[in-house]
């Protein structure tokens, strides 16, 4: 640093514009020293628009306009008895003492000394949120929205199961919901970064709201109106096809909802440079998610236990409807505590590529041209081994809680109540995996975390396989360690879903969140098509140790690709990631 401002000062004094210097400050604040005329031709350095109390961290130094081949030749002598100003650079920096920068015999420098953070203040200031009281908002919206969300998503199979015993209606909207976000993802994810945030979260939230209120208008139709027909008669129905179509662009509206909040409005929130503040801000979002999926289908279960099917709709539409002001008067909310830091300006450029993404008229070959651009920046971030891994893990559909496990266990004559109690285990190790997770990004780093949950993953999942390929799961000893193989696997998925999430927070630029957000979805939404189709085709129980294999090869493979990226790593991605431990270790 003394070496840095011995070459900066005499620069500073040489160019004749004596450009400004800026010191970036946490929270937008800017020390500009602008040159001042003064007398026999020296230009004193001034300091202007100071604000003393403040937290300075990312000190960066800009002299764009210094010519180096300028001399002090070129420039009249100091005159007699005039010395250079000194400028003290001092401020209310959590109790630290500044140190010297230089010898100030040797060369005389426009900074005099420089406060900076103790490392226990480091530490602290990487744990404190930018905007608190907006990430409490933020909480408050994504718990409610994702409350009615979950309900919506237990409610619509649910009903659909009795009106028609055959699954195939559910698995034809399912089909079509995942295929909607494989298509519509990136062209959303687009649109997003081009509108305003408020505006657009409004926006989808009507969409998402006005959809699910047609779902369940079709699916109270069919259950007054269908009486015993086949299942052929039921797909082709017109109430099926608007329900179809309702269902997808549900679907594709909550996730970009979800991409939104959860890639973009957190990390502005809790801090681009707070990596701890931002690990327990992800891992309070997936505790949310967590609970809102136990709490929406206990509550339309206790409700169906209760009343009629069309009583529940009407209750759970009564609640959409009341949802939409709610979470729109807390988006404003969120934007109003938080010093407007989600305000987001909008260019010419930026309407005419709305407009053009919004033409009805071309929407194929603008879908088509959107995956395009969406791959193609999605392939070159500097991040995009820890999004693959992500994608990786969802090719593992035989050793997950869901419903391939479930029909192996009832197969296998395995008791119900321990089916339902490995359900449960599972939920919980995914919530104990959200408070193990921000503990080790402020242990290890994010990147070692990270690799902890991969490699923790998948060797509880080679020892599942290794006990089913044993053959002896039908014994309660076996069996029992199979299943908490799997359940305590959840730990490391779980802690590398949040990790893996802050990883990419970090490396994406803010004006591309949505974009590469939503390319991230629309891929795991191909992966997860292209299990249900192996699902289908090897569709036998017997033909389940397949579909393990394949499943413990994903996880494998996303780790052993995450710890190769961390092993070679790229000059940039040292400077993405270079208050990360990892990195700092390796360049002592």
């Amino acid at each position: 640093m003394g070496m840095l401002a011995a070459a900066v000062a005499p620069a500073l004094l040489a160019s004749p514009q004596a450009s400004l210097v800026r010191r970036r400050l946490s929270g937008a604040w800017t020390l500009r020293l602008k040159p001042a005329a003064a007398s026999h031709g020296v230009a004193a350095l001034r300091v202007h628009n100071f604000l003393p109390k403040c937290y300075i961290t990312n000190v960066e130094v800009d002299v764009s306009t210094v010519n180096k081949e300028e001399t002090f030749d070129d420039h009249p002598s100091l005159a007699p008895g005039r010395n250079i100003p000194l400028v003290n650079l001092r401020g209310d920096i959590l109790d630290s003492s500044p140190f010297p920068l230089h010898d100030r015999a040797s060369c005389p420098s426009g900074f005099e000394e420089l406060p900076v953070l103790s490392e226990g203040e480091q530490h602290t200031l990487a744990s404190t949120p930018a905007h608190p009281a907006g990430l409490y908002a933020l909480y408050a919206s994504y718990l409610f929205g994702n409350l009615v969300e979950q309900l919506w998503n237990f409610a619509w199979p649910a009903t659909l199961a009795i009106l028609h015993p055959n699954l195939l209606p559910v698995a034809i909207v399912g089909f079509f919901t995942k295929l909607s976000v494989f298509v519509g993802a990136p062209i959303v994810g687009k649109l997003m970064d081009h509108f305003p945030r408020i505006p657009m979260y409004t926006a989808l939230n009507a969409v998402q709201v006005g959809t699910q209120l047609i779902s369940a208008a079709t699916v109270i139709y069919a259950l007054r109106n269908l009486s015993h027909a086949s299942t052929t008669a039921v797909v082709l129905r017109p109430w099926f096809i608007a329900l179809v179509a309702a269902g997808a662009i549900e679907r594709l509206a909550g996730l970009a909802l979800g991409v939104s909040m959860e890639r973009d409005w957190v990390v502005l929130l809790a801090g681009t440079n707070r990596p701890v503040a931002l690990a327990q801000a992800n891992a309070v979002l997936n505790r949310l998610d967590l609970v809102c999926e136990t709490v929406g289908a206990s509550v339309f279960g206790l409700l169906l236990s209760k009343y009629h099917p069309v009583t529940c709709l009407k209750i759970a539409s009564g609640l959409m409807i009341c949802s939409f002001p709610v979470l729109v008067m807390l988006g404003q909310l969120i934007n109003r505590v938080s010093c407007h830091a989600l305000d987001s300006s909008r260019t010419a450029t930026d309407e005419s590529i709305c407009a053009d993404l919004l033409d009805v008229r071309r929407i194929v070959p603008n879908s088509l041209r959107a995956i395009k651009h969406g791959w193609n920046e999605y392939k070159q971030q500097t991040v995009l081994p820890a999004s693959a891994a992500t994608v990786f893990l969802n090719f593992n559909v035989a050793l997950a809680p869901g419903a391939i496990m479930t029909a192996l266990l009832m197969h296998r004559g395995t008791s119900p109540s321990i089916v339902g109690a490995f359900s449960g285990l599972c939920s919980i190790m995914g919530l104990v995996a959200t408070f193990i997770s921000s503990s080790l990004v402020k242990r290890v780093g994010i990147l070692k975390a990270g690799a902890a949950g991969l490699i923790f993953q998948a060797s509880l999942l080679s020892i599942a396989l290794t006990v089913y390929w044993a053959g002896s799961i039908s014994q309660t000893t076996p069996l029992l360690i199979f299943l908490a193989s799997i359940a305590l696997s959840r730990l490391g998925h779980m802690s590398y879903d949040v990790v893996g999430t802050q990883i990419v927070q970090t490396g994406v630029p803010a004006s591309k969140a949505n974009l590469i957000g939503g390319m991230e979805v629309s891929i795991a939404s191909l992966a997860e098509l292209v299990m249900l189709a192996m699902a289908i085709i090897a569709n036998d129980v017997s033909h389940f140790g397949f579909l393990a294999i394949l499943s413990v090869s994903s996880v494998a493979g996303a780790a052993w690709m995450f710890c190769r990226w961390l092993t070679n790593p790229t000059d940039e991605q040292r400077e993405l990631f270079m208050v990360d431990p990892l990195y700092q270790v390796q360049a002592m």
